[in-house]
């Protein structure tokens, strides 16, 4: 049995160390409910609120700018509910991709099924936005702009900061979803433009079950959880200290690391797609002439059934696609926008690296992967 190699960061990544070592002792020591005024709750307040700090230096904006929630799901829930809530009296109109996680697109047709109206701007064969389409898409009843920052499973990077530009001329608000990027390239609010952006620990090396959500001074935003004032008002529920302190740590340590992180990954990366090609010529590698993640790549094996493929790839752990939509024998959504055909879109396997990949489960990954597809031709 071949020792097993874990190419599936964007599914989830392992919870780093010195992220580990925190949230044990927030587990053991911050206990207190940060809403309370004795020392114990303002213990807890005072480590949120060092995290709150530690997020917002990585993205580059004020720590009031910053919602803690439990996840990137709730994260784009939260945005896109939020603000087509509060300018519900100004437009009903709001733009997409057709590349959008589901956590995006799914509140999208929920509001659809309200009377809102939702268009889906197209994207180019490398499943990049095309931004004078989205700018042909802009009304004055447009409230709402969500373009994903890096698309989960190409790892193409999008043209957020023209379409915010796009959208800011005309009092447009803009929300992207940076679950997959932030942490492997640089992610500056400031600089992308956005109003909201969308942040999960889980993709950064800290725990499942904590997020955080941007949310620019000024933006009409009305809180997705109701109830007491946590958040400032707009995220009701106590605090998830844990989950908190290991983001913040997370996000710290990826402060640090950051350009030597994105230069390891992409070296990965690039190495599993040369040997790759090296030995089958006919692969097709989605998304490779458009800017992308250091980590990800998305390979089509022609002819082949990724789920057999897969299985023949001997203790190699990677994904169909995007890991919320492995189970099922179909296109996924994002090739098919791109306009892949069907066998290809079948035959494709995402590949992802991570901090702790090592070249030499780069090599043994990619000659059981050639090996696998050899025996399956």
């Amino acid at each position: 049995m071949h020792e097993p190699i874990y190419l599936d960061y964007n599914a989830t990544t392992p919870v780093a160390p010195e992220v580990a070592d925190a949230v044990d002792h927030a587990v053991r020591e911050l206990w207190g409910n940060p809403s309370s005024t004795h020392v114990w709750g303002r213990r807890a307040r005072e480590a949120v609120e060092t995290s709150r700090a530690q997020v917002a230096e990585l993205l580059g904006c004020e720590p009031d700018e910053l919602i803690f929630t439990g996840g990137g799901t709730e994260s784009d829930n939260a945005a896109i509910l939020g603000v087509a809530e509060s300018l519900a009296s100004r437009g009903r109109h709001i733009v997409i991709s057709p590349v959008e996680h589901a956590a995006v697109d799914r509140p999208c047709r929920l509001l659809e099924a309200r009377g809102y109206e939702v268009t889906r701007v197209g994207v180019d064969s490398d499943g990049r936005v095309r931004v004078s389409e989205a700018a042909a898409a802009l009304r004055p009843e447009t409230v709402l702009v969500s373009i994903v920052h890096a698309q989960n499973e190409t790892g193409v990077l999008q043209p957020v900061r023209e379409i915010a530009e796009l959208a800011r001329a005309r009092g447009i608000v803009l929300h992207t979803d940076a679950a997959q990027s932030v942490g492997k390239v640089p992610v500056d609010v400031r600089e992308l433009g956005c109003d909201l952006l969308t942040v999960a620990g889980h993709k950064l090396y800290a725990p499942k079950g904590i997020g955080a959500l941007y949310v620019r001074r000024g933006t009409p935003f009305s809180g997705l959880l109701r109830g007491a004032s946590h958040e400032g008002g707009r995220r009701a529920g106590t605090e998830n200290v844990p989950g908190i302190v290991g983001l913040g740590a997370a996000c710290e340590l990826a402060r640090r690391e950051l350009p030597h992180r994105t230069a390891h990954l992409a070296a990965l990366r690039d190495r599993l797609e040369r040997l790759l090609l090296e030995n089958l010529p006919t692969l097709v590698i989605h998304g490779s002439r458009a800017p992308r993640l250091p980590n990800t790549t998305s390979v089509a094996f022609p002819g082949a059934q990724a789920a057999t493929l897969a299985a023949g790839a001997e203790g190699i752990g990677l994904s169909l696609g995007a890991a919320c939509h492995s189970a099922r024998p179909e296109v996924s959504h994002v090739l098919r926008a791109m306009g892949v055909g069907e066998e290809l879109a079948l035959g494709t396997l995402r590949l992802s690296v991570g901090t702790p990949t090592t070249p030499s489960e780069i090599d043994h990954a990619a000659a059981r992967l050639v090996d696998a597809y050899r025996r399956q031709r």
